[in-house]
């Protein structure tokens, strides 16, 4: 069975990435000060970046279901019987729903999966179920490895303000910190698709660290399901933080750290100087 794979553009993959895993990306759109655009159409993290330094009206949107009817239409034409839909979470997108809307018009069954993450956590995990339809593994078994990788997976992020996502709505229990002084920074996690408070800590150097002991830490104790995990650091307009945290985890990581850039999507919601690793663990063959 041929078994196509459709995410979306918060999975910040490469177009690289993309290609090499045959991997379609339906973007979500970021409309700056009226002027709406398609990620990866015109609406880049650079746009995104300057518009937050402008302080600019910034505000997303989900994709149609029209556009995802569209890209399964695409896919079954180039002859996959079977499809495998996975998005960001549904606590902070609709995206997932839209996929839900277009999948019964598919002319091949759509299987939308809610992987109740964001970042190369979304991404990687992508990635994992394009791999095993090539292995050869029938649809039920891409799900439930796809299924279980996500469950395992974690999202970090430290921000330097939580204003963004206020404005957003995106902030879930992290509202608890809107609170504390100033001199705190934020340390969250993505938990069952939430955005969530894990630590305040003093400084941003203190904050950086303690997410570095705490991917580290992750990477100790992986499910026995697992061959490794996958790692990625991730970054809003804070290039040096995070190829210095890349190189220290590279250090400790069995395999490859990766560098990316978060989508601009994301961006939009948590703002300048952010920092975040995402940690996939990897089932076995």
């Amino acid at each position: 069975m041929n078994i196509a794979v459709v995410t979306d553009s918060t999975a910040s993959l490469t177009e690289d990435l993309r290609s090499r895993h045959g991997i379609t990306v339906v973007p979500l759109h970021v409309v700056v000060d009226g002027v709406d655009r398609a990620e990866g159409e015109g609406a880049d993290t650079g746009w995104v970046v300057e518009a937050l330094r402008a302080k600019a009206d910034l505000n997303t949107s989900r994709p149609t279901p029209a556009a995802f009817l569209q890209a399964y239409q695409q896919a079954a034409k180039g002859g996959a019987d079977a499809i495998i839909s996975v998005h960001l979470s549904g606590h902070l997108s609709g995206t997932a729903d839209s996929a839900r809307s277009a999948a019964p018009e598919s002319p091949v069954p759509v299987h939308v999966v809610d992987s109740q993450l964001i970042g190369m956590a979304l991404g990687f995990a992508a990635i994992g179920a394009a791999r095993d339809a090539r292995a050869g593994y029938d649809v039920d078994d891409v799900l439930e490895r796809l299924e279980r990788r996500c469950a395992a997976s974690s999202i970090r992020l430290v921000v330097h303000s939580l204003e963004r996502l206020r404005r957003g709505g995106r902030i879930g229990g992290a509202a608890a910190l809107l609170g504390s002084a100033l001199a705190m920074k934020p340390l969250l996690h993505v938990v069952d698709g939430e955005v969530q408070p894990l630590e305040r800590v003093r400084t941003a150097g203190k904050a950086i660290a303690r997410l570095q002991a705490l991917t580290e830490a992750d990477c100790d104790a992986l499910p026995d399901w697992a061959d490794g995990a996958d790692v990625a650091v991730h970054h809003i307009d804070a290039g040096e933080r995070a190829e210095l945290l890349a190189a220290n985890l590279a250090q400790h990581v069995d395999g490859d750290v990766d560098l990316a850039t978060l989508s601009a999507v994301v961006a939009a919601h948590v703002g300048l100087g952010t920092v975040g690793v995402a940690v996939s663990p990897r089932p076995r063959d």
